[in-house]
């Protein structure tokens, strides 16, 4: 009886093992997908159904919407608008209070991860103090010399289980590059070191 049940209980933990990375990952993406669609649906202020009097919901929608206003806006950018314009708007946006900080940020953000010069693309560990404590992070800027931090350098630290982190600035003889591709460095740091170096 002992073994049917350690055996149950072994195939259940297997189990758990399979299922659950898989749900979560499927039940975080319906999620983040249908709360955008749902946001971003217009489908009921632009449609009524005749018969009912009621606003009609398009699933996708709101979804497809977003996707074809971010694809117009790359072909206008890259095709109509010049550089001194891109660089008019960047300053006129910068002058706004409250909204040149959030602005600024989320596109420094964005071109950090998809623009042309990729920010997080070399990982290093950081030696933290005398006690041989490292941690693993993503060089994002050399040149501190701005903010009179010659010989120091800026580096992100991701949080664990988490799309947050810290920004600290160290020494550059305390940062040592890790031979590992910058996927691998973020899976390993958001998998809380479980995965990514396989």
């Amino acid at each position: 009886m002992n073994k049917i049940f350690s055996a149950l209980i072994n195939y259940f933990i297997k189990g758990i093992i399979v299922v659950v990375p898989i749900g979560v990952a499927i039940f975080l993406v319906y999620w983040i997908v249908s709360t955008l669609d749902q946001s971003l649906n217009l489908s009921g202020v632009i449609w009524v159904d005749a018969k009912t009097g009621k606003p009609m919901y398009i699933p996708g929608l709101g979804i497809l919407t977003v996707l074809v206003i971010i694809l117009f806006a790359g072909i206008v950018v890259t095709n109509l608008i010049t550089e001194p314009i891109k660089h008019w708007f960047n300053r006129w946006f910068n002058r706004v209070p409250l909204f040149n900080i959030l602005y600024s940020s989320v596109k420094d953000l964005t071109e950090a991860f998809v623009g042309d010069e990729k920010k997080f693309h070399e990982p290093v560990i950081v030696e933290i103090n005398d006690f041989g404590l490292k941690q693993i992070g993503f060089v994002t800027k050399k040149d501190l010399s701005k903010l009179n931090l010659e010989g120091n350098v800026a580096v992100y630290f991701p949080f664990s289980y988490s799309f947050a982190g810290q920004l600290a600035i160290v020494k550059a003889e305390n940062v040592k590059p890790l031979q590992m591709s910058a996927s691998d460095a973020m899976k390993f740091i958001v998998s809380g070191g479980v995965s990514g170096v396989d």
